[in-house]
């Protein structure tokens, strides 16, 4: 493993200036990474949240959404990591990243400007690498997620809820809803002729839905299973998803406005796909295999 090799060469430098009598202590500089490790039996989230919230009042004629994520860990870790999406309509609009060495909490905030009304969906992925000792590294990982739909409409004050409770709300969350399914569906159907894939031969979900399966999998997976299905999804999302789109044609693209990915998995099989098109139009695949028992 990289840092471990870079932990051998700092000690062995540390050797050498201990003969001369200097006592200096390094300190391994972490690196703002994802990977999964083996989980960790005693390493448990006390919290991990994401929560968009609508401000009252528009700025320069936008509204604006404050977009929050923070979680907190019972220990202190080597490397505590949190990233986000932020989809609006379907197609991310913005992303998030922070990450802080030997401590057990993160919180990280922005804020979305937009107009008209919309679907927002925001997902999070809350990371820790633990160090046990030199030769032993865990992880602990969770999500969570948060949806908003905000009506920006010359006809009505503007407003937001996450669950409706009139008429009038009922009906803008089946139109949101509509738009954004009819939109995504197209994407994903025209990614699956671009690679020649079967959608009816997997298990699918879209990103978003992911959270929903913190604590129980879903039908047909092990618990432990799908832990590791997820957090080795969560390496492949933040490599080649958060920092970059590899296209078909093998350009790098940048995700922003891109479709949310469809999670397609076969747990005979073994194999996780992850399906999306680019900003402009181009399909793009992540592939994954994990052992089957």
């Amino acid at each position: 493993m990289k840092r471990k090799s870079i932990i051998y060469i700092i000690w062995g430098t540390a050797a050498i200036l201990l003969a001369w009598g200097l006592y200096i202590v390094f300190d391994p500089p972490a690196e703002e990474s994802i990977i999964f490790f083996p989980l960790n039996e005693n390493a448990q989230y006390q919290s991990a949240d994401t929560l968009l919230t609508l401000n009252d009042n528009k700025v320069n004629n936008l509204y604006e959404v404050n977009w929050k994520i923070s979680s907190v860990l019972n220990q202190d870790a080597y490397l505590r990591q949190d990233i986000g999406f932020l989809f609006v309509n379907g197609r991310l609009k913005a992303k998030m990243s922070e990450w802080e060495q030997n401590t057990d909490r993160i919180v990280e905030e922005d804020i979305f400007r937009g107009k008209e009304s919309s679907l927002l969906q925001a997902i999070s992925f809350h990371y820790a690498e633990i160090h046990d000792d030199e030769e032993k590294y865990t992880s602990a990982q969770t999500m969570s997620e948060d949806g908003l739909y905000v009506i920006d409409s010359n006809f009505s004050p503007l407003s937001s809820f996450r669950k409706p409770d009139t008429d009038a709300e009922e009906e803008w969350k089946a139109i949101l809803e509509k738009v954004t399914t009819q939109q995504l569906e197209y994407n994903w159907e025209k990614t699956m002729e671009a690679f020649n894939i079967n959608g009816k031969e997997y298990f699918q979900m879209p990103l978003a839905e992911l959270p929903r399966y913190n604590s129980t999998p879903p039908r047909g997976f092990r618990t432990e299973q799908w832990k590791m299905i997820v957090g080795n999804l969560w390496e492949g999302l933040y490599k080649n998803y958060f920092l970059g789109i590899r296209t078909k044609s093998g350009t790098v693209v940048d995700p922003e406005d891109s479709s949310m990915p469809l999670i397609l998995i076969d747990p005979q099989k073994g194999v996780v796909l992850v399906l999306l098109t680019t900003k402009g139009g181009e399909p793009a695949l992540l592939k994954q295999t994990f052992p089957v028992q």
